[in-house]
C-alpha cells in the first residue's frame, strides 16, 4: 500500500472547496515552449478565486516530485492544502500540449496520469460544510465520491470536458444530475446535448440536473442560461494571445470565487460572476502556463473590468 501524507493539520472552514489537478503542464504555442510548468485545473481555480480575499480549500494529489515552492505560492494566496495528498514516492499528473497556429485547438503530445491514476479523494471533516464546491475537470467518480463527502453546499459547480463524455457518459449524467452549475464549452455543449443550437443545448443540459448553463465560447465570450433566461458576457478582445492553457479553469475560479465572496447565488448575481470570471481568464492567456496569474494585481483587475464595462455600454435611439 502506498504511504500518504498531507500538507498541513490546523483545518478551518472553507467558504469555497475545490477539487482537481494539481499538476506539471509542458506547452508549446507558435509564441515559444516551456519545460515542465505549475498547472492543473485546481491550480487555476485556486489562483482565480485568490483575487476575492475568501477561504479557499484544495482536495487534490500530487507526487513527492512537486516543489514546496509551487505549495508555497498557494498557501501565500490564503490557499489550504490540509486535504492536498501527497504519495511518497509518486510522481505528479503530467500533461503536455502542443497548440496550433489559430490558438484554439491543440494536440496533446502526452498525458501521465502518475499518482492521479489511484486518487481516491478525502474531504476532512471541517470541510464538509463548505459553502460552494468547485468541482474541477476530473474522473467522474472523483466527482461524485466529492458530491457524496459535502453536506448539502450551498452551490456546487461541475466543469467537465468531452474526454469524459466519450469515456463515462453514464457516470458523468449522474454527477451532472447532483450539480447546480455546469460550465463548459461550445463544442462539448452541442456533444453532451446533441444538439446544434446553444439555446437549445443549454435547455436539454438543464432538463439533465442543473439550474444554470455556462457555456464558454474562448475568445467569443460566454453564455449562462437559467430557465427562460439568458445572459452573454463578451470576452475583451486582446492584441496577443500567449498561451490558452488553463482559461476555462480560470474562468471558473473566477465565476465560483465571486459567489463564495458575495454569497448570493441568484441569476442576477450570476451574470456579475461570469464578468469576473472571463475578466480573469483575459489575463491568464496573456503569458505561459500560471505565470500571469501570479504576478496578477487587483488594480489591473478593477481596470481591465471597467474596458469590459465599457465594451457593453451603448444607448439606443428609436427611430
Amino acid at each position: 500500500m502506498t504511504e500518504c501524507l498531507y500538507l498541513q493539520k490546523k483545518s478551518r472552514m472553507s467558504k469555497l472547496l475545490i477539487v482537481g489537478t494539481v499538476a506539471f503542464d509542458a506547452i508549446e504555442t507558435p509564441f515559444g515552449k516551456t519545460d515542465k510548468i505549475l498547472g492543473g485545473a485546481a491550480t487555476y481555480i485556486a489562483l482565480s478565486a485568490a483575487h476575492f480575499g475568501i477561504d479557499s480549500s484544495v482536495v487534490s494529489v500530487i507526487g513527492e516530485d512537486f516543489p514546496e515552492k509551487y505549495l508555497d505560492l498557494l498557501r501565500d494566496r490564503n490557499v489550504n492544502l490540509d486535504a492536498l495528498e501527497v504519495v511518497k514516492g509518486g510522481n505528479t499528473f503530467f500533461w503536455s500540449g502542443k497548440y496550433h497556429n489559430d490558438m484554439n485547438t491543440r494536440d496533446t503530445l502526452d498525458t501521465q496520469l502518475n499518482v492521479l491514476a489511484d486518487f481516491s479523494p478525502n474531504v476532512p471533516e471541517a470541510y464538509k460544510n463548505s459553502e460552494i464546491v468547485m468541482l474541477g475537470n476530473l474522473h467522474p467518480a472523483v466527482q461524485m465520491s466529492v458530491i457524496d463527502q459535502v453536506n448539502n453546499p450551498q452551490l456546487i459547480v461541475l466543469d467537465t470536458m468531452n474526454f469524459w463524455m466519450d469515456s463515462e457518459l453514464e457516470l458523468l449524467k449522474k454527477v451532472i444530475a447532483r450539480v447546480d452549475v455546469i460550465t463548459i464549452n461550445d463544442e462539448e455543449a452541442r456533444q453532451l446535448s446533441g444538439e446544434y443550437s446553444l439555446v437549445k443545448a443549454a435547455r436539454k443540459i438543464r432538463d439533465m440536473g442543473p439550474d444554470y448553463v455556462v457555456i464558454k465560447k474562448g475568445e467569443h465570450g460566454a453564455l449562462l442560461f437559467h430557465n427562460e433566461e439568458m445572459f452573454f458576457a463578451p470576452a475583451l478582445p486582446l492584441e496577443e494571445v500567449f498561451d490558452p492553457t488553463g482559461a476555462g479553469d480560470t474562468f471558473a475560479g473566477g465565476f465560483a470565487g465571486y459567489l463564495a465572496k458575495t454569497k448570493d447565488v441568484s441569476f442576477g448575481n450570476m451574470k456579475n460572476a461570469v464578468i469576473y470570471g472571463s475578466n480573469l481568464a483575459s489575463f491568464c492567456v496573456e503569458k505561459f502556463g500560471t505565470e500571469r496569474m501570479l504576478e496578477l494585481e487587483q488594480g489591473e483587475l478593477e481596470r481591465r473590468l471597467k474596458n469590459f464595462q465599457a465594451l457593453t455600454q451603448f444607448e439606443i435611439n428609436l427611430a
